[in-house]
C-alpha cells in the first residue's frame, strides 16, 4: 500500500511536467496512433546497441506498413532521464521506450531480479531463450507491468558488464574506500556494498566527468558503452568479473497496445519484436568485440584483467547477500520469481549444450 501511494503521488506531481516537456514531439497516444507516427525513446546515444535495435525496429515497421507508419527514434537525453522515458510511456506521450531493470524497480519490484549478480548464464544461447521466451518474464512479470500501464514487449542483453577502475580489483578488499558508480537502484547499491565498494548512484551522462574529477573511482557497463562514452580515457583498468549481463526491456503503453492499435498494427509490432530477437543478440556480440579492439587501439596501455575462477568465486559468494536482500525487499513473490527463473535458466543451459 505504501509503495502504491508513493508511486501515485509521484505520477500526479510529475505527469503534467513530463507531458509538457514532450509537447514538441507529440500530444497523446491516441493522436499518435491516428497519425501513424510512433515514437521510440532509448536510454543510450546514437550508434549504441539500443539505437541499432530501435533503428531496425523502425525499418521493419515502416516496411511492413508500406510507409503508413513512421517511427521516430529519440536518443538518450532528448526526452529526459531513463526514469522519465518510462513515465512518458505510461502517460501516453511516447509509444515505445527502452527501460533497464534498475530503473523499472520502482514500478515492478520483481524485475530487480535481473540486478542480482551471477544470475544469468555464461552461455548466451541459454540467456536468449530465457529472455525471449520465459513464462516467468512474459506471463508472471508481464501481468505486473500491465497493472502499471505498461506492456512488456521484450528483453535482451547488451553484453557482459565490465568494471573500469582507477586501481586493480581482484578481491573484495581491493574495493575498500572505492566509489563505484551505479544506477539509482537499491539492488545495485546492495550488490556493490556486498562486493566491498562504496556504491555511488550517478546519472549516466555525468559518469565521464565524475571519473575525470575523481568524484568516483570506477563504473560498470558493457564494452560498447565504455568505448562510445570514452570511459576508458579516464580509467586505467578494465576488469571482467563475470558478475552480470546488462539487460534492457522494450515497453509500450498497455492500453494503447490493446485498444488503440488496429489488429494489423498490433501484428506488425509483434512480428517485428519476434524477428529482432536473433538480430539483437548478434549485434551485441559484434558491438562488444569490435569496440574492445577500438579501446585497445586507442589506449594500448589500458590494463585488462579477467578474474580467475577462484577470484570470481569469492565475489559470487558475496553476491548471496544480494539474493537475500532481494527476497527481503520484494517478499514472497520475489522469492518465487527468483526460484522459477533460476530453474528456467538451468533448463535452457541443458538445451543449449
Amino acid at each position: 500500500m505504501v509503495r502504491t501511494m508513493t508511486l501515485t503521488s509521484k505520477r500526479r506531481f510529475g505527469g503534467s511536467l513530463l507531458l509538457a516537456g514532450v509537447a514538441a514531439v507529440g500530444l497523446s497516444i491516441g493522436s499518435a496512433a491516428q497519425a501513424a507516427e510512433w515514437k521510440f525513446a532509448i536510454e543510450e546515444i546514437d550508434g549504441s546497441v539500443q539505437d541499432r535495435y530501435a533503428q531496425e525496429f523502425k525499418r521493419l515497421v515502416e516496411e511492413k506498413s508500406g510507409g503508413d507508419i513512421t517511427v521516430t527514434v529519440y536518443p538518450y537525453g532528448t526526452l529526459g532521464t531513463s526514469a522519465d522515458l518510462t513515465e512518458l510511456v505510461t502517460q501516453g506521450a511516447i509509444q515505445f521506450a527502452n527501460s533497464s531493470p534498475g530503473h523499472l524497480g520502482t514500478l515492478v519490484p520483481e524485475i530487480q531480479v535481473f540486478s542480482i549478480p551471477y544470475l544469468l548464464s555464461d552461455n548466451n544461447e541459454a540467456n536468449k531463450k530465457v529472455l525471449t521466451e520465459s513464462p516467468v518474464i512474459y506471463e508472471r512479470l508481464g501481468s505486473e507491468f500491465e497493472e502499471k500501464g505498461l506492456k512488456l514487449l521484450t528483453m535482451y542483453p547488451e553484453g557482459e558488464m565490465v568494471w573500469t577502475t582507477n586501481r586493480e580489483i581482484r578481491k573484495p578488499e581491493d574495493f575498500d574506500n572505492f566509489k563505484m558508480r551505479t544506477m539509482v537502484s537499491p539492488m545495485l547499491v546492495e550488490a556493490y556494498e556486498s562486493f566491498g565498494a562504496n556504491p555511488t548512484p550517478m546519472p549516466y551522462g555525468e559518469v565521464y566527468g565524475g571519473l575525470q574529477l575523481k568524484q568516483i573511482d570506477g563504473q560498470v557497463n558493457p564494452i560498447f558503452a565504455i568505448e562510445e562514452m570514452k570511459f576508458y580515457e579516464v580509467t586505467d583498468y578494465m576488469i571482467w568479473a563475470g558478475q552480470q549481463q546488462f539487460t534492457t526491456t522494450v515497453v509500450t503503453n498497455a492500453d494503447w497496445y490493446a485498444a488503440d492499435l488496429t489488429d494489423e498494427q498490433r501484428k506488425i509490432v509483434d512480428e517485428t519484436v519476434a524477428e529482432l530477437a536473433d538480430y539483437i543478440f548478434e549485434v551485441q556480440d559484434e558491438f562488444n568485440e569490435t569496440r574492445l579492439e577500438k579501446i585497445k587501439q586507442a589506449k594500448p596501455d589500458m590494463k585488462m584483467i579477467r578474474l580467475s575462477d577462484e577470484e570470481r568465486a569469492v565475489f559470487e559468494e558475496r553476491a548471496q547477500a544480494v539474493r537475500e536482500r532481494y527476497v527481503e525487499m520484494v517478499g514472497e513473490d520475489g522469492e518465487e520469481v527468483l526460484q522459477a527463473l533460476e530453474e528456467e535458466i538451468k533448463q535452457a543451459e541443458k538445451e543449449a549444450m
